[in-house]
Parts: structure tokens; sequence; C-alpha cells
């Protein structure tokens, strides 16, 4: 078919528009005879008609496999030098006390960044030494329960922090172990939102300020550093940015071995993966073989001892796990002035048609904060219509209530029809929120052809549930 002129560059006409992409979708995700979207042997009608739309589906077995696979991915490539891997789950992608358990099962430890985190991964019975807690304005509160409960490690984010963790060690009678994040200096090529290692934001110190830091840490007896942290964006291709980033840590590490030990070197997470066909992700074993390769060579040519090196990745864990599932309740053909690669009109018009779901920025909010593309398809049926360029368009009261800016769907796409969005493992849920008090939707996991809520889904009565303005009758 001839490509819409209104349609991206990367985005090729040319696939077909019913096709499941491989490394987009999980891999239990398919379609069956009837051309119905199926998940570890369950269609999308089926999950619509027991639990509604819209509903997040997690393919379980996909999410555990990736658990493993990083893991194991890591474990290999450090050991093949010699040295150690740790493994965190980055629990700020998607939590909740099964995911907990999926990748505690699968030797990760996890990582939190609140005490409403911290509380999700306690709640799912993981041992408190297995817990990293993260933030860059972490509460006196939550700093004296992190201390009190013995969890594993705490990142130091600025000067301010080292005295709150120190003398809320000091008071519980304990040793904390802590690190220190630092900003390499390293941009990642992602949103600037996204990017978290330049100089000018709100994570870390720099590393001219490290180790003055350092020092001021291993001052107080109720601290112990355990090495620094680094974490240089997110949603990222490729492996430049991790080496360079490893490379530049790696002589601060050697220049603080001076003062003491430094056990350990977390080079934190940010591995990308795949939501539109044009995405070509790192696969992890070359990210971790990359990893492993500079920290041998540069701690080879420091002469130091290679440090156990810990990472931190969420969304390559948990992303490609999930689609989410809509009905659609309107669609509407819009006739629209093309303009060209330099911003000007070409005097041709072409249409789009909006596709409108049951859910949208409430669900989903990274189209509409970070322009994120995503990807679409019919759920309940395939079809031979000839392909149109569609925007998927949620039900909110703005605008930019977007939830895939383009893709190719069978024209005859109507109301009643399914439709799934896939890669919405992560930073989707997490993100949630009741904006136009939209509920927010159940998580399903299917495994072998069962599905069950692992996450219930909100209620009008949740809604009103806090609003204390509520007549209620007398019981």
């Amino acid at each position: 078919m001839v490509a819409n002129p209104l349609a991206p560059h990367w985005l090729d006409a040319s696939v077909d528009d019913n096709a499941l992409i491989s490394g987009i979708w999980s891999s239990n995700t398919g379609r069956n005879s009837s051309g119905e979207l199926e998940i570890a042997g369950l269609s999308a009608s089926t999950l619509a008609a027991e639990f509604g739309t819209p509903l997040f589906v997690v393919d379980e077995s996909h999410a555990r496999q990736r658990a493993l696979l990083v893991r194991s991915a890591f474990d290999s490539a450090l050991g093949a030098v010699g040295a150690k891997a740790k493994v965190y789950y980055a629990g700020k992608a998607f939590l909740c006390t099964e995911v907990v358990r999926w990748v505690s099962e699968a030797g990760l430890n996890v990582d939190v960044a609140s005490g409403g985190e911290l509380a999700v991964a306690l709640a799912a019975g993981l041992n408190p030494a297995r817990i990293g807690l993260h933030g860059n304005n972490k509460s006196q509160a939550e700093i004296e329960r992190a201390v009190d409960l013995g969890v594993g490690t705490i990142v130091i984010d600025s000067f301010v922090e080292i005295g709150r963790v120190a003398d809320a060690a000091r008071r519980a009678g304990k040793t904390q172990s802590v690190r220190l994040r630092v900003n390499s200096g390293v941009h990642a090529h992602t949103h600037s939102f996204l990017a978290t290692a330049h100089e000018d934001q709100k994570f870390g110190v720099t590393i001219a300020d490290a180790p003055a830091l350092v020092a001021e840490i291993r001052s107080h007896e109720s601290l112990e550093f355990v090495g620094l942290h680094c974490h240089i964006g997110s949603q990222i291709f490729g492996t430049d940015g991790f080496a360079e980033s490893a490379a530049r840590l790696l002589a601060l590490h050697a220049e603080l071995l001076k003062g003491g030990p430094v056990p350990e070197l977390n080079l934190g997470g940010g591995f990308g993966i795949a939501y539109t066909p044009a995405d070509e992700p790192t696969p992890i074993e070359e990210i971790a073989q990359e990893i492993a390769s500079v920290v041998s060579a540069e701690c080879s040519r420091l002469g130091i001892d290679i440090p156990v090196i810990c990472v931190e990745p969420g969304r390559a864990v948990i992303g490609t796990s999930t689609f989410t599932l809509y009905e659609v309740g309107t669609t509407k053909d819009v006739t629209v002035d093309v303009i060209d690669e330099n911003g000007v009109p070409t005097g041709q018009t072409a249409v789009r048609k909006y596709v409108s779901v049951d859910g949208g920025m409430s669900d989903n909010a990274r189209p509409a904060l970070y322009g994120a593309d995503y990807s679409v398809r019919i759920a309940n049926r395939v079809s031979d219509a000839e392909p149109a360029l569609v925007r998927i368009a949620g039900k909110h009261c703005e605008s930019g209530d977007i939830l895939v800016y383009a893709d190719y769907l069978p024209g005859d796409v109507h109301p009643g029809d399914l439709l799934a969005i896939p890669a919405t493992g992560a930073y989707c849920w997490s993100l949630a929120s009741n904006y136009n008090y939209l509920t927010r939707p159940p998580v399903v996991a299917v495994k072998d052809g069962v599905a069950r809520v692992i996450v219930r889904g909100e209620t009008e009565e949740d809604l009103l549930a806090r609003d204390m303005g509520v007549i209620r009758k007398a019981q």
C-alpha cells in the first residue's frame, strides 16, 4: 500500500496490520485459528468478558523468564571475567506483591523509591536485606523505617542525607550499608525527562564532589560505604553510554579505594525495549557482555580488583510481558493538511482515523508525558480491509490524551472492537491516575490457560471512599 503522508517516517506501511511483531508482544501471545489475539491459551474476548476493559494483561511466564534471563546474562558475563553480579528489579516500573515474588524467585533483589513501594515489597514477604531504597528526598520516617527493618542498602542522594541516615542508624544501634549516587556526566540518548546522569538535575552528586561525601560517610561509625551508584537514564538502546559511565565511575572507585574498601559498583538500569517495529533494542546479553568487558579492562588498567557489579533493570524485565486491552467506543475520519519536513504546507490533504477507546492517559501517561510511541492491533479479529492510518485516543477531556500517535489498522475498525496495545508492563499502571474520576484498571496475570487478578480494579465506591463530604446512610 502507499504510505499515508501523515504517517511518521519510521512507520512502515508494508507491515501486515494484523501481524503481532515479535519482540513487542510477549512470548505466549499470538492469534488463534479464528484470528483472535490469544495469550497463554485465553482469548482477548474471553478476558474482556470476564474482567472488563480497560484491562492490563500480564503474561506471567514471560515476566518470570525475562527476570531469569537478565540475571543469567549478568551472572554469565561477569562470571566470565572472574567477577560477581547482583541484579535488582527496579520496582518503580511496576510493583505489586505478585511481581515481587516472581522476580525474587528468579534470584533478583528489589529496588524501591518510597515508603509505599517498600510496604509492597515487605507485604510480598521479601527479606528486607534484599531491598535497596532510593529517592532524592527520603522522609525521616522512610529512613528510620528502612534502618529499623534492616533494608540492605540505602542510596545516599545528597550531603544532607548522610547525617539523617547516620543518626537513624545510631539511634537504632545498627550499622547501615549505603551507596552514594553519582552523576557520571554521560548523557543518555533519550527524552530529556528520562536522562538522569547530567549535572543539572535533582538526582545525585557530581564526580568532583563525591570524594568529600564519601569521606563524610566514612566518618560515621553507624554507616558502611559499600559503593557508588549511577543511573544514566531510561529506554536506552546501545551499550556506549553504559560503557563510558562504567569507565568514569571506576576511575572514581579506584581513587576511593585508597581510603577504604569499596566492595560494589552499581551501574543502574535503563535498558530499552521495543514498543514499535522501528525499535531495535540491544539484547540484554550484549549489554551484560559489554559492561563486563569494559569493567574488566578498566580494572586491569587501574590495577584494582573487579567489584561486585550491580544493575537495576525494570522495564527490561516487565515491559514486554503485558498488553492493555480496550474497547473501541467511537471512530471518526479527520481530513488534515499535509505539512512537509520543514513545516511548510504542501497543498495536499490526507485522512487520519481517530479511534477512541475506554481508557486513556489515566492508564498510560507515557505518550502525553514523554511523547512515547506505541503500536496497536485489533484483538478480537483479523481483517483484510484496506489499512487506515489511525490515532488511538483516550476518553479524557484533554486533546493530548493520545495512546498511539500513529499506526495502521484495518480500515473497518469499528465501535465494539477490542484493541490491544503491547509493551505496557512498565510505567503504565505505576503512573496510573484517577483523572476525570476514571477508575484504575485491574491487572490480570495469565499462565497456562488460567487468568487471575493480581491487582483489583477500582470501583466508584473506591473513588468516593476518601471524600468526606459524601452523605453516608446510617448503618
